[in-house]
């Protein structure tokens, strides 16, 4: 049965801070009994606050890099470069300081350009993650997806009442007509977030005390995406006391 765990700290950068080094702990575990680790990436504030935290830990020097493969639960369809793509903000604040980080292990999602769609982004993807999914699976073996959430309850970019949140057999979809600028992405699917061994959930903020309440009582998904977010053995809820509101840890 998976667990949930909910985490409070007092505020958006101890969000960041104690997620860093949840995740560098994470990796030095996964790294003892495994040569590979697969974990997807979030955008946000908080998110790459959190990449800033491990790229100034002590702790990032004793990660083997070279088996660690990094993902992206969700991206804007802008093009190559645009400051606004998560993964331009994760190189900054990361990535292009971590010297033994193979630059194969890092799997970008497809930036806007002439010629490709949207969709044909998604596909690229979906066939990127197939790539790396062992018999009987289309994603690779997660061991953890970081997710951010809106005030909407959104995750990736996965939002209420979209139809394409709830597209099944793809481990990436195109998302057209975002609520949230710019109107074209790619995402992970549910289907794909739920494959993951662990899914964490990092929030910060009195506007979103609204949507951890519904996640926390399982609303319906349809309505409050960040409910169907769950990992398979863990999903931890990492947010500060703001955006907790009534929530208790548990």
């Amino acid at each position: 049965m998976s667990e949930r765990l909910v985490v409070v700290h007092p505020d958006a950068e101890a969000v960041a801070a104690g997620a860093a080094a949840r995740l560098l702990t994470l990796l030095l575990d996964r790294q003892s009994v495994s040569a590979t680790t697969h974990i997807a990436l979030t955008g946000g504030t908080v998110g790459i606050a959190l990449l800033a935290h491990v790229a100034q830990s002590p702790l990032v020097a004793a990660v083997d890099w070279t088996g660690v493969h990094l993902w992206w639960g969700d991206e804007r369809f802008l093009p190559e470069g645009d400051g606004d793509r998560n993964e331009v903000q994760a190189h900054k604040a990361l990535l292009d300081s971590l010297t033994h980080l193979p630059s194969e292990n890092v799997h970008t999602m497809p930036a806007a350009r002439d010629g490709l769609s949207v969709e044909h982004a998604a596909l690229e993807y979906t066939q990127e993650l197939a790539q790396w999914a062992p018999e009987g699976s289309i994603v690779p073996p997660f061991d953890l997806i970081l997710l951010g959430m809106g005030p909407d309850a959104h995750v990736a970019s996965l939002f209420p009442n979209h139809p394409d949140a709830l597209t099944a057999g793809m481990g990436a979809i195109p998302v057209h007509n975002s609520p949230k600028p710019p109107a074209l992405r790619v995402s992970l699917t549910f289907e794909t977030i739920a494959s993951s061994d662990q899914v964490w959930i990092v929030a910060a903020g009195a506007e979103k005390a609204a949507a951890v309440s519904a996640g926390l009582s399982g609303s319906d998904p349809v309505n409050t995406p960040v409910s169907a977010a769950r990992g398979r053995s863990r999903t931890l809820w990492l947010v500060d006391a703001a955006a907790a509101g009534e929530a208790q840890p548990a």
